[in-house]
């Protein structure tokens, strides 16, 4: 089975939560590590999803409010620098749509989550290094949905509103947009950057 690698500028894992009752926050983890074993003419053999996020890399927008969600009341990402993934199983439920569970590990609780993913589909395409064309790469591409309860992971800070309700909302709805690229091009293509 094809094993298929995260493209890095290419993979977002975005995040909303409610705030002061009236609205949601969102915010985003641009540096994710991890792979994908798929194969697209087979797309119910999918046997492995994994994921390493590096949690210091979160970014809502203000310093400020990322300062606090880095620290410990938050993602304490002193101590839990990583948020991790692994698929325990993979179930295709329709025409490019699976559920992924697997084993979600966030501030040093691991918990099963279930993803709602579908296929988008693979294209042959450029792979630019700069402004230089390193050749042709095939590439694959997700969406996944989930929701988690921040508190089953010890994510439990918040502050009462002077009229009830509170600051922080407890569902974070989470929503993981994927592209991989072949491993085998992604080895070609490391072996033309040490060659330079």
């Amino acid at each position: 089975m094809a094993r298929w690698i995260f493209e890095p500028g290419h993979f977002a894992a975005e995040f909303a939560v409610r705030h002061m009752m009236v609205s949601h926050m969102r915010g985003v983890f641009k540096n994710v590590q991890g792979s994908i074993d798929f194969d697209p003419d087979k797309p119910a053999d999918t046997a492995v999803v994994e994921a390493t996020i590096r949690a210091a890399g979160i970014w809502t927008g203000d310093d400020e409010r990322d300062a606090h969600l880095r620290g410990p009341d938050f993602l304490d990402v002193e101590t839990y620098p990583d948020i991790v993934f692994r698929s325990t199983e993979v179930r295709c439920v329709g025409e490019g749509d699976f559920k992924v569970a697997g084993d979600l590990s966030l501030r040093g609780v691991t918990r099963p989550v279930v993803l709602a993913a579908r296929y988008l589909g693979r294209w042959r395409c450029p792979y630019w290094e700069g402004d230089r064309d390193l050749g042709p790469t095939t590439r694959i591409g997700f969406v996944a949905t989930t929701a988690i309860d921040r508190h089953h992971f010890g994510v439990s800070w918040n502050a009462p509103l002077d009229r009830g309700g509170m600051v922080v909302g407890d569902e974070v709805a989470i929503t993981v947009d994927v592209e991989a690229i072949l491993e085998s091009d992604m080895q070609r293509i490391a072996g033309i950057l040490r060659g330079q």
